[in-house]
């Protein structure tokens, strides 16, 4: 009975093992696909009204910015996500893309959609971390922008 508890066991531990390759795999798919259509819509004004959620105003030279600002953002989260970014690396990284005003202003163009989320999503607390990263830079008394904000705690 121990013997069969034991094969049992760890039988269990290689399922959850697959399971968690199996989410890595998908992840990693799903990012390439971003990928791929974004280039799409980049390369393709008319693919690019699909997604444009910004507002019809938005120039077709700035359409594009976003959708690359996007692709930034969103490849920060799936490292972050894969465990290749620790909270201090993801925030370096964020105060470096709040250094272009092309990101500021995607930033906020994206406000709305980033309110839709769960408010416990992963991508929600990312989105909360560089907002208020934003937030603390622009009140920054200082030229010395890469030692604005604390990473929260692990």
């Amino acid at each position: 009975m121990q013997q069969r508890r034991e094969e049992l066991r760890i039988r269990v531990e290689q399922l959850e093992r697959d399971e968690v390759a199996q989410r890595r795999r998908a992840r990693a798919h799903q990012q390439g696909m971003h990928w791929a259509l974004l280039v799409k819509a980049i390369d393709d004004p008319s693919l690019a009204a699909v997604i444009n959620t910004y507002s019809a105003e938005v120039p077709l030279e700035k359409l594009r910015q976003y959708f690359y600002a996007n692709a930034w953002y969103v490849n920060l989260f799936h490292l972050q996500q894969a465990g290749l970014l620790d909270q201090e690396q993801l925030v370096g990284h964020l105060r470096d893309l709040f250094q272009s005003e092309v990101f500021v202003e995607y930033w906020r163009a994206t406000r709305h959609n980033r309110a839709t989320l769960p408010h416990s999503s992963d991508e929600a607390q990312l989105g909360d971390l560089a907002e208020h990263l934003l937030e603390e830079l622009e009140e920054a008394d200082t030229d010395v922008w890469w030692v604005v904000g604390d990473p929260p705690p692990s």
